[in-house]
């Protein structure tokens, strides 16, 4: 378990961008943390930090953003309004699954049992107004249900 404070949108992208750096293509990474704690703002960093130029958003009405670079796919799911497995299944996600793309989701709490016993999950604690403790675990740390 890695963690790091962030105390700045700033930051937050250059520790997302590092560790895009360090990531295997096909990885797919969760983010745990509630409404505005920097979801969207780290995946800006890690498409950045992956080459990518594109404009990050939050996928929350388009459920799916797909950023393309030279070399690398990154597709961005917001699991907010997934319910059950039917609703994942609507989303698409396990289409995109066991291919050379990364796969980043927020609310993944709510598709938990759905990752890969692989997945790499980004636990973000707000601070303050502009800090941030950003949390990096695997699925196994966490006790099954």
């Amino acid at each position: 378990m890695k963690e790091f404070v962030s105390n700045s949108y700033e930051e937050t992208l250059k520790i997302a961008g590092e560790f895009a750096k360090t990531v295997e293509k096909g990885s797919v990474i969760g983010f745990i943390g509630g409404l505005g704690m920097g979801k969207t703002a780290f995946t800006t960093g890690f498409v950045k930090g992956l080459g990518i130029d594109a404009d990050v958003s939050s996928p929350t009405f388009a459920i799916c953003n797909e950023y393309i670079g030279d070399y690398c796919r990154v597709y961005h799911f917001d699991m907010y309004r997934v319910e059950d497995w039917d609703d994942l299944y609507s989303t698409g996600y396990f289409d995109y699954l066991n291919n050379d793309a990364y796969i980043l989701a927020e609310w993944s709490e709510n598709i938990f049992a759905a990752l890969p016993d692989d997945a790499t999950i980004i636990e973000i604690e707000k601070l303050s107004d502009t800090s941030r403790k950003i949390i990096f675990k695997k699925k196994t740390d966490y006790p099954e249900d």
